[in-house]
């Protein structure tokens, strides 16, 4: 009987020393689970990226929208002020025109004849208090009287309807107001209407400096002048 031993067949006897070719796919397969792995990373990292630029440029135009809501609003509330401020322009216009008429009412009484008259008196009496609570209403309401006598013309408010020869007085100097003017806030609602002089010196520098439309010249409580004064 011959040996079991014996009857090995080297040819078909494992090498422990020859390579495994099942560790070689278990690696192969761990190499391609990890790229995979990279690759999904990488994916999501490229949507994270994305989706951080949406958002900075969705939180852009979201500030830019806020911005353009409340300019919006601002004007808006700019706009109705001015209209309400502006509204009694016309209503104002009209109003001064009896302002004026009340000023001429007492410019045609003759010099001297109220105080020979005593019911001539109180009648003056009674339309100066008119006149006085009436351009009291007007500035109330923010329309402000201009008696420019002295200044220098300001083409913005002043309307000269006359030049006179006034050598000793700086040219442009407002001689005599015809009629007052009056402005609502910044806005001329009427302008002056004056006589100027001419031939005199030209105005200073202090002179030159005639109001802007943003700076309207403050109205005077000076009385115009009686006819018998003209």
């Amino acid at each position: 009987m011959s040996d079991p031993k014996n009857m090995s067949d080297p040819d078909t006897t494992p090498d422990a020393g020859a390579a495994q070719p099942a560790p070689e796919a278990g690696a192969t397969a761990a190499e391609q689970g990890a790229d995979q792995i990279r690759a999904i990373i990488g994916a999501l990292q490229d949507e994270l990226a994305k989706a951080g630029e949406e958002l900075a440029k969705a939180k852009t135009e979201t500030l830019r929208l806020v911005a353009d809501m409340d300019n919006l609003r601002k004007r808006t509330e700019r706009e109705k002020i001015e209209t309400a401020k502006f509204a009694i322009s016309k209503f104002a216009v009209d109003i001064i025109g009896v302002a004026d008429n009340f000023e001429r009412a007492m410019q045609a009484v003759p010099a001297g004849a109220a105080e020979a008259d005593p019911a001539l008196a109180t009648l003056v009496e009674g339309v100066s208090m008119i006149d006085g609570q009436l351009k009291s209403v007007l500035e109330r309401h923010g329309v402000t009287r201009i008696w420019p006598e002295g200044e220098i013309l300001n083409p913005h408010y002043h309307q000269a309807m006359q030049q006179v020869e006034q050598p000793d007085v700086p040219h442009g100097t407002i001689l005599q107001v015809y009629q007052a003017g009056y402005v609502i806030d910044e806005r001329l609602i009427r302008p002056a209407v004056v006589v100027t002089a001419k031939g005199g010196p030209k105005p200073g520098k202090a002179e030159e400096t005639s109001p802007s439309p943003a700076n309207p010249p403050e109205a005077t409580t000076e009385t115009p002048p009686s006819k018998a004064e003209n």
